[in-house]
Order: C-alpha cells, then structure tokens, then sequence
C-alpha cells in the first residue's frame, strides 16, 4: 500500500491501488462524537477501513479507543456523525445488527462459560438456531480450514488461554465477517502463538476480510499491519503506514512528545536474599483453579525477577501466596529478610517491608468508589503517619495522594477524585506508585504495564529498575515478554502451577521462553546470577 500520513484530517474518499481503479472503503466512520457528560470521548473521527486491509487503532489509554469500535460494533450510539457500510449509511441498534451486516468483534477480555463445552459455547454465540450436530460440524470444519485446532466437546475451564481465545475467533468466523475487529489479541498468547494468529490474520486479508486491530505493541503494529490511525484525547492525530514509521515515531503520535526510553539503574547489584520461596506448595482452592507444586525463588536485594508464563498457570496463585491472601502450609516456607513470612497475612506481611500491586485495579488494587486518598490510605496505613493515636490523619493521607500523582505523573480531572473516575493507565501509575513510595524491601506487581499505553509503561518500567536499584528485591509476574526482557536480571517461567529455573535475561530468547510457556520440559542453562546466590547463602 502506498504511504499515507496525515494529521486531523478526513481520509480521501477513495484509496488508490497500484494498477487498479480506486477501492471504496468497506468502512467508514464520519464525524463520530461521543460525549459522557462533558467528557468527549470521540471527538468528530473520520476512518476509512478499506476491503483487505489490517488497520490499526492506537493511542493512549483513555484516547477513545474502545469507544470509536463499540460504536462500529453496535454496542453504544454516537451522538454525531454516521457509519457507512460497503457504501451505505447504517445505524446499529446493537451487536446483533452489526454482525448481520457482517461486523464481528473479538473482545480482550472473553465471553465464555466455563462449565460448558467449546461446542455449546459457540452455539450460543450464534445468531440463528441451527441443529447442534451441525453447528459441531461446521466448527470442526472452520477450525481447521484456519489451523485453529478446537476439540467442540471439551469444556472452556480445561482449555488454556489460547485455546480459548481460538474459540472466539472460530465462532467470529462462523458467522462470515467482512470487518473483524480484535481488542489487544495477542496479550495472553504465547509468542508461538502470536505468530500462528498471524498466519490466520493474513489469510483473512488475503481473502478480502478487513480488520480493525487495536494493540499497545507497536512492534506487532510494524509487523502485521497495513495502515494505523493514531488517537489522542478523543481526536484523530494522525493516519500512517506503520511499516514505514518507528516504535518511537508511533509513540510520539500518541503521546504528543517522545517518550523516555528506560535505562538501567546504574546502582544495580544484587545483594542478599530479600525473598525466599522454599517448595511452596497450594491446593486448588476451587473446581477451575490452578495450584502450586513445589515452587523455590530467591530474590536478591537490587535486582529484578520476571516470572514469564500464559495466564492460568498458577500466576494468580502465586501473587495471592506472596501477598498473604492465602496462606502457606508452614511459616518457612516464605522468608521476608530472613523473617519466617508464610503464616503471616497481608498487613503483618506489609510490616515486614513486603508490598504488592495485584494484577486487577478495580476491586482489588483500588476500592472504585473511594478517593484517591482513601485508596492511598488502605496500603499506607501500616507504616506512615496516617494513623495517629487510632485516628485518621486526612490531611496526610490527601497529601500521599498528591505525592503520589506528582512522581507518577497521575492525571486527573480534580485534586482528589474517586478512583473509578481514572483511566487505566493513570489508576495503575497510581496503585505502582502509591506502593514504590513506600520504599519497600521486596516489592511484587502482577502485570504492571497491562493495557498501559507507551508513555505510562515506561514510566512505571523505569520506577521499578530504579526501586530495585536502591536495594529493593523486585518479583514481577508478566505476560508480556518484551517487558520482561527490558527490566529483568532473571526470568522463570510458570507452567501448570511448576516453576523453572530462572534464566539469566540475556540467554532467556523468546524462543525458549514460548516453549516453556508452552509446557516443553526444557532444562535451562544454570544463571551466574543463580550460582552466586548459592555461594551467598
């Protein structure tokens, strides 16, 4: 496709093709606005997707992303501008009009039962009733004229998180889109698997499929897309060719300015173990959980572990192990600096210097109802001088608010406001910062960066090198493997509730690491890193 790069202005009515006459675009969003109140969410976009073609959307969180493709979806009504569709004006009264028009939508975040089975999921999502061993007939057939492998009668909670988004996929497929729109699909794929969902990607566009692809991995955007249209604060910026740009250049267009890029602490050097994992074992806790089988760490004072693996494997288990929310079998079986952790809960753990930034932000990180200060004062609370004499300290803990939000860069509409109101990019910079202030001794995050965009990644990937730069033991647990490979001294992968040994960052390839998140039984290369804590201890 030829380049094309403008800035807030409407796409030509046509897109020119080498050797051919013009194409009409299969899409095109006009002058779309939506407004909540006197938030702007979108604010008059123009887009043109056209027939074949792999469009991106990217921005920042809270540019209008999600916004812009739930009005192309049917799911929520603009207040101004229209869609046309293969050249006609439609209004969608909801998803099931969109998907009779031919628009489908795969969400990041899954809509399946897990008590049933692959086949009886998509069933349901079907919009016609069709005999049962006919919809299994044309789902085996789907899956494998596009290598997505599926079994219909195994049940959704046996499956792992790439097989189940392979069903939502398939049943998208079923219904013959001609506009695909995928939110963030590769965020809790193994890198092998990115890369088959690429090959299927790119026989939809050759057979004339359009895509709507929204990720925050620019470098996937560079490789697999055709043409990106860039939001910012609910406007278009900018429509380009993503192969002819840089990672820097597309973030510059979504943030506005360059974005830093993080740099090693130059202090860094592990010291003594500041956390140590000795066999730790846990029983599922319910039908569909997972467990830990004899899980063994150390963390050392100054540095920075990942622990790398498809979500599911015992990640959630592990964080709630660490974090006190369940407790071990025996006290040892977690040291806190040498402290017997393991029968300790959350608050006892936090006196220890222990502190923690759970993978969900609403609900568990932050209370959504409550302040900023509120929320600051849940964590804070345990040592600081919130509490005084029994009595809260308002002015204290509004004043760790504000600290909070100017290190972190934490934007808001007004001094203190409900945490639901934030973006999710501006709510973990809080929740990241609100525990790194604290200057804890051993410090574990479940997904730091998740749907983050580039300028709140960097930003919370470079407080965590220069926290552990000070001394502090770093455990994050990621599924996002360039993160790992930028801020990590050691990576250990988690598979089905087992643990590897940790590789040095430098030899753990993304190779090797999708295999062992894919369950090869690979023996890693023993880790100077590793070597040296055994001598140490």
């Amino acid at each position: 496709m030829a380049n094309r790069c403008i800035t807030g202005t409407p796409m030509p009515n046509t897109f020119p093709s080498a050797g051919s006459e013009p194409v009409a675009p299969l899409l095109r969003a006009a002058g779309i606005s939506k407004r909540y109140g006197n938030c702007i969410a979108n604010d008059a976009i123009h887009l043109d997707v056209y027939p074949g073609e792999i469009h991106a959307i990217l921005g920042e969180n809270g540019a209008g992303k999600s916004t812009l493709v739930k009005v192309i979806y049917g799911l929520i009504q603009p207040n101004a501008g229209e869609l046309r569709f293969m050249g006609r004006r439609i209004v969608l009264a909801g998803p099931a009009a969109a998907r009779a028009l031919g628009i489908a939508m795969v969400f990041q975040h899954f809509s399946l039962f897990e008590n049933l089975t692959v086949a009886e999921n998509v069933a349901l999502g079907l919009p016609l009733p069709e005999p049962f061993a006919a919809i299994c007939a044309r789902l085996a057939k789907t899956a494998l004229a596009y290598g997505l492998p599926l079994d219909p009668r195994r049940e959704v909670w046996r499956l792992s998180v790439g097989e189940r988004q392979r069903i939502e996929i398939v049943r998208a497929l079923m219904q013959n889109p001609k506009l695909l729109i995928l939110d963030e699909p590769t965020a809790v794929l193994t890198p092998q698997e990115a890369d088959q969902l690429f090959v299927v990607l790119n026989r939809l566009k050759n057979e004339g499929r359009s895509i709507l692809y929204i990720s925050h991995k620019l470098d996937e955007v560079q490789r697999l897309c055709d043409t990106a249209t860039v939001l910012r604060a609910g406007k278009k910026v900018a429509t380009c060719d993503p192969r002819r740009e840089t990672a820097a250049s597309l973030a510059r267009m979504m943030v506005g300015a360059d974005v830093d890029r993080v740099k090693a602490s130059r202090a860094r050097g592990a010291s003594v173990p500041r956390l140590v994992i000795d066999r730790l074992s846990l029983s599922a806790d319910g039908p569909h959980e997972g467990r830990l089988k004899e899980v063994s760490l150390k963390v050392c004072g100054g540095e920075i572990v990942g622990i790398a693996g498809v979500a599911g494997n015992g990640q959630d288990e592990l964080f709630a192990a660490l974090s006190g929310e369940r407790l071990a079998a025996n006290a040892e079986t977690i040291l806190i600096d040498g402290r017997a952790a393991g029968l300790f809960g959350v608050t006892e753990r936090r006196r220890l210097g222990a502190a923690f930034v759970p993978e969900e932000r609403l609900g568990r990180g932050a209370v959504p109802r409550m302040k900023l200060s509120e929320n600051a004062l849940l964590t804070g609370h345990v040592a600081s001088g919130m509490v005084k004499r029994g009595f809260i300290d308002k002015r204290e803990t509004l004043a760790a608010a504000d600290r909070i939000a100017a290190t972190f860069d934490v934007r808001k509409a007004k001094r203190d406001p409900e945490a639901a109101s934030l973006s999710g990019g501006n709510l973990q910079k809080f929740m990241v910062g609100r525990e790194i202030l604290r200057e804890p001794g051993f410090l574990v995050v479940s997904q730091p960066t998740w749907g983050v965009d580039a300028g709140a990644a960097a930003t919370i990937r470079q407080a965590l090198i220069d926290l552990a730069g000070r001394g502090t033991a770093v455990l994050v647990i990621s599924q996002d493997l360039d993160e790992l490979a930028e801020i990590s001294d050691r990576i250990a992968v988690i598979f089905d509730g087992n643990l590897s040994a940790p590789l040095a960052a430098s030899a753990a390839s993304r190779e090797i690491l999708g295999l062992l998140m894919g369950g090869a039984a690979i023996e890693p290369r023993a880790c100077p890193q590793e070597e040296k804590h055994a001598v140490d201890a």
